[in-house]
C-alpha cells in the first residue's frame, strides 16, 4: 500500500515540479499568436480550451494502453511502478510535451516534418514510412478488439461491426476536430478517469494487499525486465505514438502555456492510471503467479472485466464492457486522422488538390488495408506495435534533443531519456520474437554497441553547437 501511494505521490510532485522546469527550458510566450489562430480553417486549426485540450489528448494517447499494458507489465511485480513513474515524469511527459509545443512552434507541423527539420531528410523518410505503419497498426489493433465484443455480446456480426467502426473513423477523419472529436472526447476522458478512480478507490478499501516494493523479477515466465518491461509498459512511462497525435492538439492550443496543462498534464493522468491498473493487477490475483493464471486464461479483456466486476459490481461490468468497446476506439479514429494529417503533408509537395476532395482521397487509402488488417489477430498486430511504437518515441526524443542544441538550452532533459530508450529498442529488435529473435546476451551486446554509436552521434552535436555558441558569442561581443 505504502509503495502504491508513494508511486502516486510522485507522479503528482512530477507535475507540479518537473513540468514547470521542463516549460521553463523550453521557453513559452503567450504574446506569440498559436497556429490555431493564424492557420485558422475550421478544421484541423480551431481554437480550444485547454482542458478539452487536455481531456482529448488523453483520449488520443490512452486507449486501452494503460490498461491492458500496465495490467501485461504488472507480470514483473513492483518493480512496474519504478518504471510508470521515472518513465512518465522524466520521459513520457518530457516527450509529449515537446512534441506538441515543437509541432505547435512550426505551425502545427507534424511529427516527421519535424524530424527532418532536426535530424535530416534521410531520418525523415524512415520516420514517414514508420509513422505511417504504426498508426494504421494501431488503428486496426484497435479495432479488431472492440468489434469481436460486439460480435459476442450483440447480434451484430464482427464485419458488420467493424464496418460501423471504420464508417466512424472515417467520418471523424474528414469532420472538423470540434464537430465529433471535441464534443464527445471530454466526456469519454471523463469516464476513463471516472472508471480508474472507482476501481483505486475500491482496491483501497477491498482489504487486498498492495504489494511492496522490490526490485526482484517476479514474473512467472522467468522474462527479463530488461528490455520487456519498457516495451510492455508504454502508454503509461512513454509512447511513441503519442508524438502522432500531440500535432492535432497543437494546433488547437489557444495560448503556449496551456502545453503544460495540455501534453505533460495528460501524460501524467496516463501514468496515474497505468499505476492503478498496475497495482490491481498484483493485488487482486494475489501476487503475479494468480495474474499469469488470469491473463492466460482471459487475457488482459477479462482480467479487466474481472476486477471491474467484482470491485464495483454491476456497474463496474457495465464500465469495463463499454471501456473496452469505445476507448480503443477513440485512439483508432485519432490514429487514423493523424495518419491523413501525415500523408496530406508528404503529397502536399506532388499536387495542388485542395479542400474536401483531397482529404477524402487521401484517407480512402489510409482505411482500405487498415480494415484489412483488423480482419487479422489481435495478438499478431499487437506485437509489432511494440517495437515501432517505442523506435518512434526515441527518435522524437532525440528530435528534441537536437531542438535544444540549435537552441542552445538545457538539452539534457531529452537526451538522457533519448539515451536511454535506444539501449531499450536496440537491444529488443534484437532479442524479441517479432525481432531477429537471438540469445539474450548476443543481443545485449549488439545492443550495447549500436547504443555506444548513437551516444558518439550526440558528443558530436554537444561539441559542434558548444562550439558555435562560443563563436556566437565572439561576434555578439565584437
Amino acid at each position: 500500500m505504502v509503495t502504491f501511494f508513494a508511486a502516486l505521490l510522485f507522479l503528482i510532485f512530477g507535475y507540479i515540479f518537473y513540468s514547470k522546469f521542463v516549460e521553463r527550458v523550453f521557453v513559452v510566450d503567450d504574446n506569440t499568436p498559436t497556429p490555431a489562430y493564424t492557420k485558422r480553417d475550421n478544421l484541423d486549426f480551431v481554437p480550444m480550451s485547454w482542458w478539452k485540450g487536455n481531456l482529448i489528448q488523453l483520449l488520443n494517447i490512452a486507449g486501452l494502453g494503460p490498461i491492458y499494458g500496465a495490467v501485461a507489465g504488472a507480470l514483473y511485480g513492483p518493480v512496474a511502478f519504478i518504471w510508470i513513474v521515472v518513465g512518465c515524469i522524466f520521459a513520457g511527459a518530457v516527450h509529449d510535451y515537446f512534441s506538441g509545443m515543437m509541432s505547435m512552434r512550426h505551425g502545427g507541423e507534424q511529427f516527421p516534418a519535424l524530424v527532418g527539420r532536426y535530424l535530416g531528410k534521410h531520418v525523415k523518410v524512415f520516420i514517414n514510412g514508420l509513422s505511417l505503419v504504426l498508426m494504421l497498426l494501431v488503428a486496426a489493433a484497435f479495432t479488431a478488439g472492440p468489434a469481436q465484443l460486439i460480435a459476442q455480446i450483440t447480434p451484430i456480426s464482427f464485419m458488420m461491426a467493424l464496418g460501423l467502426i471504420f464508417f466512424y473513423f472515417i467520418l471523424a477523419t474528414i469532420l472538423p476536430i470540434n464537430r465529433i472529436i471535441g464534443r464527445i472526447y471530454p466526456l469519454l476522458g471523463g469516464i476513463l478517469l471516472f472508471m480508474a478512480v472507482a476501481v483505486a478507490v475500491a482496491l483501497v478499501f477491498s482489504g487486498k494487499p498492495m504489494p511492496n516494493l522490490t526490485f526482484e523479477n517476479l514474473h512467472p515466465g522467468g522474462l527479463p525486465i530488461w528490455p520487456l518491461l519498457m516495451v510492455t509498459i508504454s502508454c503509461g512511462a512513454i509512447s511513441g505514438f503519442h508524438c502522432t497525435q500531440s500535432p492535432i492538439i497543437a494546433c488547437t492550443m489557444k495560448k503556449e502555456t496551456d502545453g503544460r496543462k495540455i501534453f505533460y498534464g495528460a501524460m501524467v493522468i496516463e501514468g496515474v492510471i497505468a499505476l492503478i491498473w498496475a497495482a490491481a493487477g498484483m493485488a487482486f490475483f494475489n501476487g503475479t503467479e494468480g495474474l499469469g493464471a488470469a491473463l492466460a486464461a482471459g487475457g488482459p479483456s477479462g482480467v479487466v472485466n474481472e476486477i471491474s466486476t467484482s470491485l464495483l459490481g454491476t456497474m463496474g461490468g457495465l464500465l469495463a464492457i463499454f471501456g473496452v468497446i469505445i476507448l480503443p476506439i477513440t485512439t483508432g479514429d485519432t490514429a487514423l486522422r493523424s495518419s491523413r494529417m501525415i500523408l496530406t503533408d508528404i503529397l502536399s509537395k506532388f499536387t495542388n488538390m485542395e479542400g474536401k476532395v483531397k482529404i477524402l482521397l487521401v484517407t480512402i487509402p489510409l482505411a482500405i488495408p487498415t480494415f484489412y488488417m483488423a480482419t487479422i489477430d489481435y495478438t499478431f498486430l499487437w506485437r509489432y506495435v511494440g517495437w515501432t511504437n517505442q523506435v518512434v518515441a526515441t527518435v522524437m526524443l532525440w528530435t528534441a534533443t537536437v531542438y535544444l542544441l540549435k537552441n542552445f538550452r538545457f538539452h539534457w532533459i531529452c537526451g538522457v531519456p533519448a539515451s536511454f530508450m535506444t539501449g531499450v529498442v536496440s537491444m529488443y529488435i534484437f532479442y524479441a520474437p517479432e525481432g531477429l529473435n537471438m540469445d539474450y546476451q548476443t543481443s545485449a551486446i549488439i545492443g550495447a554497441c549500436v547504443t555506444l554509436v548513437v551516444l558518439l552521434w550526440y558528443a558530436a552535436q554537444i561539441i559542434k553547437y558548444r562550439s558555435l555558441k562560443e563563436v556566437n558569442s565572439e561576434i555578439g561581443a565584437i
